[in-house]
């Protein structure tokens, strides 16, 4: 199973790459925000996240209550958070 998870940006990249550093539940990891726009995010909002690419701008509230929903899906969940720490797009 597939699943966007909630990521908070900690870094957008200076540079023209279109990546940004997002925090998931204490994993850091550099995600592509092309499909977004850069000028349209800034650190510290929250973009929904699937495989590598920040796929639309959610609000804070929106993203814990779908992290709290995530949670509740265990071994899927749990699964979709280890290959997030395995995976690095740079």
């Amino acid at each position: 199973m597939c699943l966007g998870i909630p990521g908070e940006i900690v870094e957008i990249r200076d540079d023209d790459s279109q990546l940004a550093t997002v925090d998931v539940v204490g994993v850091r990891r550099v995600i592509n925000i092309g499909l977004i726009g850069r000028e349209a995010l800034a650190k510290g909002d929250w973009v929904l996240v699937h495989v590598g690419f920040a796929m639309s701008k959610i609000d804070e509230a929106e993203a814990a209550a779908t992290l709290e929903l995530l949670s509740g899906l265990g071994q899927a969940y749990t699964d979709e958070l280890a290959a997030l720490a395995e995976s690095d797009i740079t």
